[in-house]
Parts: C-alpha cells; sequence; structure tokens
C-alpha cells in the first residue's frame, strides 16, 4: 500500500541523495528502490520498473532520469523537473568548488589517495546494492535469469553498454510471456520526435557556444550511464578542442568518482577548467537537458499505456537487462578497482558493516574509507 507524501519531502530527499548518494548509477538507482520503494513506500514497484526501463532505452545520464522519471509520477512536470534539479544541484556545486581549488591550488596530488580507500568501499556498498536489486528485479524467473546473465556477461567482456540487446531483451519477454493480440489492434504507443531548437546566439562568447554544442551532443546521442560518458568526453575535450590535458582529464574523472550523485556531474568540473563558473553552468545544463525531455516528454505514455500485458512484459524484459548490464559494470569497476590485497580488505570491510550494522549511513563509510587511502597512500 502507497504512503502519500509532499513534493517538499520529496525534494528534500532528492536534495540528500545527490548530496550523500556514493556509488555511481548501479548504487544510487538502488538507493532509490530500497527508500522510495521499499521503506517509505511513496513509489509503486510498477512505476520504478516503468522509470528504469524508460531511462535505459533513452540517452542520458541513468540514475538522474529515474530521479525525474520518480519526481513526475506523482507531481509531473513540476515533480520532475524540481526532483531533477534537487539530484543534480548538490554534487554540481561541489565539482565547481573543487575545480575552483583545482585551479588556484595547481592540481589535487591528494585526490588518487581519497579514492584508493573511496573507490574500494563504493565497490562493496554497489555489491549489496545490486544483490538486493538483483534479488528484487530477476526473482525466480528462469527466462530473467537468462536475460541476466546474458547481459552481464556482454557488458563484462565489452566493457560497453548495448542499448540493442537491451531492446532485444524487452521484445523477447514480450513475445514469449504476452499474446500476441497487442499486434492486431489498435493500441499503439507514440514517442513523440523530439526537436531540439537552442538560441545559438545565447552568449557573445565563442568558446562558451562550443561547449554548449559540445555537451548538448554528448547528453543527447550518448547511451549509457556513469562512465559510459568518458569515451565521447575524451575525444571531444582532449583529441578534437584540446580544451584540457590527459592529466586534466583523468583528474575530472576522478573527481566524479568522488563525489556523490551522478558520475556524469564531471562535465561540471570539466567545464570549470575550461571557461571557469560559466563554462561549469552551460556544460552540465546541456549536458542534463536531453535527458530531461527524453524523460518528460514519454512519460505520459508510459503512465497510460504501461499496465498494459504486452508493455507489462516488454518492460520487464528491459528492465532484467538493464539489471544485468549494471551487474556487469560492477565487475568492471571491481577489476579496476582492486590492485592489491588493501583495496579487497576495505571493499569487503564495506560490505560486512553494511550487513551487520543494517542502519549505518554509506557516508560513514565512505569517510572512513577515504580517511583509510590517505594513510595507506601517504
Amino acid at each position: 500500500m502507497r504512503t502519500s507524501y509532499s513534493l517538499k519531502k520529496l525534494i528534500l530527499y532528492f536534495l540528500k541523495l545527490g548530496a550523500a548518494g556514493f556509488g555511481g548509477p548501479a548504487a544510487l538507482i538502488a538507493y532509490m528502490h530500497r527508500d522510495l520503494v521499499e521503506k517509505r513506500k511513496w513509489i509503486t514497484e510498477e512505476d520504478y520498473k516503468e522509470g528504469l526501463a524508460l531511462a535505459q532505452l533513452a540517452p542520458g545520464p541513468l540514475a538522474a532520469q529515474l530521479a525525474i522519471y520518480l519526481g513526475y509520477v506523482d507531481y509531473k512536470i513540476i515533480g520532475a523537473t524540481l526532483a531533477g534539479l534537487a539530484f543534480v544541484l548538490p554534487s554540481f556545486l561541489m565539482v565547481v568548488i573543487i575545480g575552483f581549488a583545482y585551479v588556484e591550488l595547481g592540481g589535487l596530488p591528494w585526490m588518487q589517495a581519497i579514492f584508493y580507500g573511496v573507490g574500494a568501499a563504493v565497490i562493496g556498498i554497489i555489491a549489496i546494492s545490486g544483490y538486493k536489486l538483483t534479488k528484487k528485479t530477476i526473482g525466480k524467473d528462469w527466462l530473467f535469469w537468462i536475460i541476466f546473465i546474458s547481459l552481464a556477461a556482454v557488458t563484462f567482456f565489452t566493457e560497453a553498454e548495448n542499448l540493442w540487446l537491451i531492446l532485444l531483451a524487452g521484445f523477447a519477454v514480450w513475445f514469449i510471456k504476452a499474446p500476441p493480440k497487442f499486434l492486431q489492434t489498435n493500441n499503439t504507443i507514440f514517442f513523440p520526435s523530439i526537436l531540439l531548437q537552442i538560441i545559438n546566439s545565447f552568449s557573445t562568447s565563442e568558446k562558451l557556444t562550443q561547449i554548449w554544442w559540445f555537451f548538448l551532443k554528448a547528453g543527447a546521442f550518448v547511451f549509457g550511464s556513469g562512465l559510459a560518458i568518458v569515451p565521447f568526453l575524451y575525444g571531444g575535450v582532449v583529441k578534437d578542442h584540446q580544451w584540457l590535458n590527459d592529466q586534466q582529464f583523468l583528474d575530472a574523472v576522478a573527481v566524479a568518482m568522488i563525489t556523490p550523485g551522478p558520475v556524469v556531474i564531471t562535465v561540471g568540473f570539466i567545464g570549470y577548467l575550461i571557461a571557469g563558473f560559466p563554462g561549469a553552468a552551460i556544460a552540465a545544463l546541456a549536458t542534463f537537458l536531453p535527458c530531461y525531455l527524453f524523460t518528460i516528454i514519454p512519460a505520459p505514455y508510459f503512465k497510460k499505456y504501461g499496465k498494459h500485458p504486452s508493455i507489462k512484459a516488454f518492460i520487464d524484459g528491459v528492465t532484467a537487462a538493464a539489471v544485468g548490464a549494471i551487474a556487469g559494470a560492477v565487475v568492471i569497476l571491481a577489476k579496476r578497482q582492486f590492485t592489491d590485497v588493501p583495496s579487497v580488505a576495505i571493499a569487503l570491510a564495506a560490505i560486512l558493516l553494511l550487513l551487520k550494522f543494517k542502519k549505518i549511513q554509506e557516508p560513514l563509510i565512505i569517510l572512513g574509507a577515504a580517511f583509510i587511502g590517505l594513510l595507506l597512500k601517504n
């Protein structure tokens, strides 16, 4: 049974998640499920699955899209807008402050030491969250398990999310679990085409205009979540425009990993290094605008047709594939993070703490891991 909630409570929740939610998309979407579906019961399991499926199908950052959709569920466009802003704003302000310190101090040599501890702890946090999400989503259904394992394996070996396989999983469950009568009716879902018309003369600065268009493309055409956007950013920021060098770009990725909120918020740090605060604001706005539009425009159709058996089967298939892709991404991150015995020990310690002390807050584990990292590396 659902529990009523106010828009203010929803905004405060996403502000808190954006300010203290570590672990990237895999952890963040699991936190939303745990907090909003299981504990508070503000969102139904069906609405959550619909939001996750829509976020997985559309380009842009997965966790931010899911936050926008969950805001839309009961409070429509105003809820989607404020939930998205509340989720992104805390981490944006953090990366801008770090960017300022980075420029003034000439780099962040301590960052790798902190990330060593934080990264290992985050793997443990993601592992627990991913396990709970998998158990809840996949259950004992053999078809879902086949999809889950297949997508996890493909994601692990290719180190990239495959949108076509995710769509194929949705169609497979549709044809297997739902009768094909839906194809013979006139009930179809219409996804309106999205035409983004951005005024080219919004700034007199040619560099700011270039930043706007580059990051708009990054948000509109890059599928996958979290670090999936990194190769695209590297090609444009370092190779094509030469705004940053290799070391600065690697530091930007590290900033994204040690700050809470969506990993894609690294665009704010990159924008700051390129053109100060205006660059940070324009880069973040351009990156998140497409995912906002790709969420709120199809949302009414998902709400209207999402309960149809055929659509529900398709969504279940996409969701199982998405969870499998997330599991594969977790293994990839673990492979890169576990470079020695202490890093594995930190991750295991995080897992044990979360299992033994159910009410312990993840930020406390993150802070402890950061301190351990500084001690070990310095």
